[in-house]
């Protein structure tokens, strides 16, 4: 059965936890989808994890239209949320349409995502308005990792703890119908959980929010650049890839690949008449 909004509401109100995972390509979204994730996120991490960029503000407008449309045609029952990259949506609220507009139809997406709180909801009005899904994301929001100073967690003081609180309280006022927190402590996450009626899921929130996400790399050990506290590795598929990768090249180098069996045969009579 497909995933909606609708869907995340319903869980909601009966307390039932969301899986959400990110994806970038056709074939992991599959794989993400027929496991029975709930959603799949095309975040702007895929200028980490695929492009191989410092941070996410370089990532464009063409880099998740293009991801995102891939992780459509995968995922039949997820679902898609397609990120909007740094500078798709803060200058104006036009740019926030058009730009989440264009996330819908030429990347297929199901909904939108995007940094901040009382600062963006005027962009979250107008997108719900234009009847596309918005999914706001609170906390640490890496878009803004210069003004933070780094990734940091936030709202351990009770002023900020407060305004990430009225934040959310904002953003759901403003039509979200979720919001990602994002390295907050978890008492805070907890908090911020019981006082909205829309979802909350959680990145190094702790447990109590209504769902989780994680980087499918992060979770697969296969991103080794930086491992978050909040991270934790359900496989080390990073190293089973390394000794595939491996056997191969020795194979190959060794004679030993391809095998008769991964070969196809041709008369040796025609082999012999050709000139």
């Amino acid at each position: 059965m497909k995933n909606t909004v609708l869907t995340f509401q319903q869980a909601k109100k009966e307390g039932t936890r969301l899986s959400m995972l990110t994806a970038y390509d056709y074939s992991t979204a599959k794989l993400v989808d027929a496991a029975g994730i709930n959603s799949i996120l095309v975040g702007d991490s895929l200028g980490n994890t695929i492009l191989g960029y410092e941070d996410t503000l370089s990532v464009t407008m063409e880099d998740m239209i293009h991801h995102t449309a891939a992780v459509a045609r995968g995922a039949k029952n997820a679902l898609v949320i397609g990120d909007m990259p740094f500078m798709s949506y803060q200058a104006s609220v036009y740019d926030a349409v058009v730009n989440a507009g264009r996330l819908m139809k030429e990347g297929r997406a199901n909904a939108v995502k995007l940094e901040g709180g009382a600062s963006v909801c005027e962009q979250i009005k107008a997108i719900v308005g234009a009847s596309i899904p918005v999914c706001a994301h609170i906390g640490l929001t890496p878009q803004s990792i210069n003004a933070f100073g780094g990734f940091k967690v936030q709202g351990k003081g009770e002023k900020q703890a407060q305004q990430l609180l009225d934040d959310a309280r904002r953003v759901q006022e403003a039509g979200a119908f979720a919001v990602v927190l994002e390295g907050i402590p978890a008492l805070l996450a907890q908090k911020i959980t019981d006082t909205l009626d829309i979802p909350t899921i959680g990145i190094g929130a702790g447990a109590g929010c209504d769902g989780q996400v994680l980087v499918y790399q992060d979770m697969l050990g296969m991103f080794t650049d930086f491992k978050p506290k909040f991270v934790k590795h359900f496989a080390n598929v990073g190293e089973i890839m390394t000794e595939a990768f491996k056997t191969f090249d020795q194979e190959v180098k060794e004679g030993v690949f391809p095998a008769q069996e991964h070969t196809y045969k041709i008369d040796e009579d025609i082999i012999g008449r050709l000139y």
